[in-house]
């Protein structure tokens, strides 16, 4: 039987492995310092000479964005996590019936655990990332943070409880904090992006150049795509002083940086609404300066030397004929526009003014009426945060709806999934059931955020609330209540429900990651290693966690036999966890031919049972893969 090693992968050896395909020579296996076992280790003298075609004697200066901390920052992205995800069946909304996610914990710990499941999955990830405003450290815009319990999860206080570092302007490390904590989650998230994904970063002046580096680094500077700027409502903090000459003006606008994963990403072409937009068409110049000779044919009597026509010659011919059948029959009748109105809005026109010279000979094409037009990068009509709340919920300045709907617009999809794991108030969330309810979609989110605790003068706590991700679980509640009791599209599936998930550590005691140090017999001896407190739903979790399955796939619990069985997706995952299982138990659930079993390693009624398991499944369902954990 496979044992599940329940932890996600070690990215460090598996990219080593990756160089050993191209530079075999260079990697070696060498024992671990801490457990004795070998592992892959890179030669980086002889790899710098593969790479080189002179002697290399040294590091070489390269143009490049470092920092102290950075190489920490890369280790610490590509170590394993042996966290796992727990259901929170009660702060669920339709759990075993919805595709969205919210999970309370350390976003990276996500991310990696996530790795799994959804490498190469998720085509669309937003993030509002904490702006470096010099306070101290975690994932609000202001880095506010009094919750020990965080600074405890994530090693940043000594053994006494002070704070190891503040991120002040006045440490010298205050952009290299920042940084360090922003690049493992980017680093991993970019391996959760499909090919034709993109990932969209709010961000303000503060962390702007140096996230855009990073982005360059980590996604690829070929993969950049627009910087959008957003209107920010201007406060008149500078009023006050105007007569005696300003420091610097108030900021109007932040950013939001797009990079796609690959040159498969393409975004759908947006159009605003215009202000004031003409009533009438007008004419503009048929030819373009691009240089097709093929482009150049006879039109009107008219043949350029230079450039092009803008459209094929068949396309032209066509609406030179339907201007001169509108001249013909309707012109004293109707507009062009009403005309062009009448026929559908679809038709072309093509004219020559009389006697017309230049490059283009006077050739022109129509263009019609409109009240919209394409988007650019200048995104001010749209205001960042949303002034006035859509719930009475204790949250400041939550991002704009509008902004974030407008953003999944430029996915040419309505069936994909969107991640942000700087969920703070959930807005993204909120986006996706209401772009969903508006064109019939199928869109599904993933919420992370941390379970940070309310400081106790702040106004949110006597509202009831004692975290952050409790008031994010709450904001998509209502958002869900208040979609559904309106107008909505008649093909929406209605799924404004989320499956909540915790993070946690592994369901299996340390010595479950040891295995190294027991023999064959001490292996096959009746040891439990599932923690206490933890159900057999949290061992469920941890091995569809392990085996990459959805973390909404279908859930259906039966009795077998007495024994609490679970069938995941229908038989794509069986797993029993219970003690005493028995052989006619084992041959029960064979017979079902299931994709996979899992089993709990001291869960059978003797030896004899758990060494015929695998004998027992060859024999009746062939291709089962039989585990155990």
């Amino acid at each position: 039987m496979n044992k599940l090693n329940l932890r996600t992968s070690d990215m460090n050896q598996d990219n080593i492995a990756k160089i050993r395909e191209i530079f075999p020579s260079c990697v070696t296996e060498a024992p671990d310092e801490l457990t004795g076992q070998l592992r892959l280790s890179i030669d980086f003298d002889h790899l710098r000479q593969e790479l080189s075609e002179h002697i290399v004697e040294g590091l070489q200066e390269r143009y490049r964005l470092d920092w102290p901390g950075k190489r920490a920052a890369l280790i610490l992205a590509n170590a394993p996590t042996a966290k796992t995800l727990r259901p929170c069946r009660k702060e669920s909304i339709d759990f075993d019936k919805t595709e969205n996610i919210f999970i309370e914990g350390d976003n990276l710990d996500v991310l990696k655990a996530l790795q799994t499941s959804l490498l190469g999955k998720v085509q669309m990830i937003y993030i509002d990332p904490p702006y470096n405003t010099g306070n101290d450290f975690v994932y609000e815009d202001n880095f506010s943070e009094s919750t020990a319990e965080y600074l405890k999860k994530s090693a940043q206080v000594s053994s006494a409880g002070g704070r190891l570092v503040a991120n002040t302007e006045s440490n010298g490390r205050f952009h290299s904090d920042w940084l360090s904590m922003i690049y493992p989650r980017l680093k991993v998230a970019r391996t959760l992006l499909s090919d034709d994904g993109a990932i969209f970063i709010s961000i303000d002046e503060g962390e702007k150049a140096n996230l855009k580096r990073i982005c360059d680094e980590v996604f690829g500077e070929e993969n950049y795509r627009n910087t959008l700027l957003i209107r920010r409502r201007v406060k008149s903090l500078n009023f006050q002083f105007a007569g005696e000459g300003l420091h610097s003006m108030n900021v109007g606008f932040e950013y939001v940086l797009i990079y796609a994963k690959s040159q498969y990403f393409r975004m759908n072409a947006l159009r605003m609404r215009k202000k004031n937009a003409p009533p009438r068409g007008k004419w503009n110049v048929f030819w373009s300066g691009a240089d097709r000779p093929t482009m150049r044919y006879e039109l009107l009597g008219f043949t350029p030397t230079t450039g092009q026509w803008r459209w094929s010659k068949h396309k032209a011919v066509d609406a030179v004929s339907n201007y001169e059948v509108y001249l013909g029959q309707f012109q004293a009748k109707m507009s062009l526009e009403e005309y062009w109105r009448k026929t559908g809005k679809k038709l072309k026109f093509v004219r020559r003014i009389e006697n017309g010279t230049g490059k283009n000979g006077g050739v022109q094409y129509w263009i019609p009426p409109s009240n919209t037009a394409l988007r650019s990068s200048n995104w001010t009509d749209i205001e960042v945060s949303q002034i006035k709340k859509d719930y009475d919920l204790p949250f400041d300045n939550p991002k704009s709806v509008e902004l974030l709907m407008e953003l999944m617009r430029l996915i040419d999809s309505n069936d994909f999934t969107v991640l942000d794991f700087f969920a703070g108030s959930a807005t993204t969330a909120d986006a996706v059931l209401r772009l969903n309810s508006q064109d019939g979609g199928s869109r599904r989110f993933i919420m992370v955020q941390l379970d940070e605790l309310i400081n106790k003068e702040s106004g949110r706590l006597q509202a009831g609330f004692r975290t952050i991700s409790e008031i994010s679980r709450e904001r998509i509640c209502r958002a869900g209540k208040k979609i559904t009791g309106g107008d909505f599209h008649p093909d929406w599936n209605q799924d404004v429900g989320f499956r909540a998930l915790r993070v946690d550590t592994s369901n299996m005691e340390d010595v479950y990651y040891r295995p190294g140090e027991l023999n064959q017999s001490q292996l096959l001896e009746m040891v439990d290693n599932v923690k206490d407190g933890r159900t057999a739903e949290d061992l469920l979790f941890q091995v569809l966690v392990e085996l990459g399955l959805g973390l909404t796939l279908p859930i259906r619990q039966e009795t077998v036999q007495n024994k609490t069985v679970f069938f995941v997706n229908d038989n794509d995952l069986v797993a029993c966890f219970d003690q005493g299982v028995t052989e006619n138990l084992v041959k029960e659930l064979a017979r079902r031919i299931p994709l996979r079993v899992v089993f709990r390693d001291n869960g059978f009624d003797s030896d004899t049972v758990k060494i015929n398991v695998q004998q027992i499944f060859r024999q009746l369902s062939h291709s089962t893969v039989v585990m155990t954990i």
